[in-house]
């Protein structure tokens, strides 16, 4: 088989996107652990939370929604549970599975947390955009997507 060489357009294309991959995640991590004390990770799971109904989920819905291990996961609620924004209890309806909760103190992290976190996005994203680049920017993520997350593992509850 050959190598199938990226062209000039396809390599400047490939390299400005990994630097978005690499760089935006601090930008995003900095000012969640500044403003709200939570890392980028600890705020997506707590947002999930937020989002589902009764803001409640098995940990292993909540593990698949944020793209985490079971471990990786479970160590994060743990210090979540530790600063008592969630709480982990046996699910009702399969005695093998945990749930986790947002307590009323992690909803009001959220809450508080959110303003500060989409004037971030809309700062270093969406306002450096026009609309249309906003909605080729979804087209393309999407047209990604569909390559590494087939499934739609972390997009199926939009």
């Amino acid at each position: 088989m050959s190598t199938r060489w990226l062209n000039d357009e396809e390599r400047a294309a490939w390299v400005r996107l990994a630097a978005l991959v690499e760089l935006l995640p601090g930008v995003l991590d900095s000012q969640l652990r500044r403003d709200a004390d939570l890392t980028h990770f600890e705020y997506f799971v707590v947002a999930m939370l937020s989002e589902a109904p009764e803001h409640t989920l098995q940990m292993t819905a909540l593990a698949a929604r944020t793209n985490a291990t079971l471990p990786r996961l479970s160590h994060v609620v743990r210090r979540l549970e530790d600063r008592t924004l969630v709480e982990r209890f046996p699910c009702p309806q399969d005695a093998r599975a945990t749930n986790v909760r947002l307590t009323p103190a992690g909803w009001d992290k959220v809450r508080d947390s959110a303003p500060g976190h989409l004037a971030n996005v809309r700062q270093h994203v969406i306002d450096a955009l026009t609309p249309e680049q906003v909605r080729q920017l979804a087209a393309i993520a999407d047209a990604i997507l569909d390559r590494v997350d087939p499934h739609g593992k972390l997009t199926a509850h939009l």
